[in-house]
């Protein structure tokens, strides 16, 4: 007689419930799997939504970028120099020539280290050593300008009678009645429709021979030449144009 532990049935019936019971065990493990794992699919989903804003928050600065930039051409950078230079030499108005410039310019002349750095350094140089004081017969003569996408260059003559003090060219020289003609060579670079800073260039040995302080006979220097055949040169090559 078989006893009940070992009828087909009661053993095949033991085989579904302990597969029941591992298929509770398997549902009961598996349900925190799927939470994590759709966390990580929503942490995963977050993270490309925040790199696809990234992109796009690059892309539109860069538009920004060129925008400004494209503005900035437009801005006829040359008018902005001449309005510049009109203030310094024909306003003789400093408030409107430091409206041209941005907040923190500056101003350098190469060959005498004079100018100013800054707001405050700038419009103490304009105030107080150029704007307004050049004689009273100072011109200026363009030669050639080469505009930029934020730099205009322009080479150009001053002329003028050294019948007054000019500290910022020729500090400490007492005015000598002389006739001076000076190419010049004046680099203006721009920021956002402004001016930044001014490098101006000018040979001093030039100068120094006009006014009578150097002998080009003695010395491998020129004085009004230099201006001469500049403008001679220009005035040809403009001539077969």
């Amino acid at each position: 007689m078989l006893c009940r532990g070992h009828r087909p049935e009661c053993r095949s019936g033991g085989r579904r419930a302990q597969r029941l019971r591992m298929g509770k065990i398997g549902l009961a493990e598996a349900e925190p799997m799927k939470k994590v794992q759709a966390k990580k699919a929503q942490a995963k989903k977050a993270q490309a939504k925040k790199a696809q804003a990234k992109k796009a928050q690059k892309a539109k600065n860069v538009k920004t970028r060129k925008l400004k930039a494209k503005t900035v051409r437009k801005t006829d950078l040359g008018a902005i120099f001449d309005a510049h230079v009109r203030h310094e030499f024909v306003d003789h108005d400093v408030a409107a020539t430091m409206k041209t410039m941005v907040a923190e310019p500056y101003v350098h002349n190469v060959p005498t280290l004079t100018g100013g750095d800054g707001p405050a350094g700038v419009a103490d140089f304009y105030t107080h050593h150029f704007v307004g004081k050049m004689p009273a017969d100072t011109r200026i003569e363009r030669i050639s300008r080469t505009v930029g996408s934020d730099q205009v260059v322009d080479e150009l003559i001053i002329y003028f009678t050294h019948d007054c003090p000019i500290d910022f060219m020729l500090p400490g020289i007492p005015p000598t009645g002389r006739k001076v003609a000076l190419p010049h060579v004046v680099v203006m670079k721009f920021e956002g429709g402004k001016v930044a800073h001014e490098h101006i260039y000018w040979d001093q040995a030039c100068v120094l021979a006009q006014i009578g302080l150097l002998d080009p006979s003695q010395l491998p220097v020129t004085g009004a030449p230099q201006a001469e055949a500049l403008v001679e040169k220009s005035r040809r090559k403009r001539a077969r144009a």
